[in-house]
């Protein structure tokens, strides 16, 4: 009667145990399926807040690029009045305020991007200064405007040019 009663109890416990694991693999593919579509939501949640803030972020970047170009920068900020040592400055300054003032757009672009525009920016700077250290102590800001232009213009790589096409690079990616 005691191995009558074991069977029967294995006759109702397995059939049971199979049930049992069959409803616990259900429940875990449902409960998986459901986590990965919540986490499919927050991730298109989360792309439709940070999309715009990327693309201003590049269009923050290719205008500060675009200003801070030697031809542009020039045609802005020239006076006749300054001198070749105060249009240096004047120049410089407003890169690195321009520059400053777009720093933490570099949160929201992409690692090539900014550094190509940091270098733009530094090359710019150093480009003025170049042309600045080859003039003599009484010229005017027109002279350095065309010392500028002309070292510019005489570069085989264009570094604004170059930053430019890359952040281009990078909003095309995204879409």
């Amino acid at each position: 009667m005691n191995d009558s009663v074991i069977i029967e109890f294995i006759k109702i416990l397995l059939p049971a145990a199979a049930v049992l694991y069959a409803m616990y693999l259900t429940v875990k593919s449902f409960l998986n399926k459901d986590i990965a579509e919540r986490m499919a939501d927050l991730k298109v949640k989360g792309a439709e807040t940070t999309l715009p803030i990327r693309l201003q972020a590049y269009e923050r970047l290719s205008l500060l690029l675009e200003r801070i170009a030697p031809n542009n920068l020039i045609l802005r900020l020239n006076d006749s009045n300054y001198s070749a040592k105060e249009f240096q400055h004047v120049l410089t300054t407003s890169v690195r305020e321009e520059y400053n003032h777009n720093l933490s757009q570099q949160i929201y672009v992409g690692d090539q991007a900014w550094q190509l525009t940091t270098q733009a920016v530094e090359d710019i700077i150093a480009t003025v200064n170049q042309a600045a250290d080859t003039l003599p102590a009484e010229a005017r800001s027109l002279d350095l405007a065309k010392k500028t232009l002309e070292i510019q213009s005489q570069k085989e790589v264009n570094p604004i040019a170059q930053a430019l096409f890359e952040v281009k690079k990078e909003v095309r990616a995204l879409f």
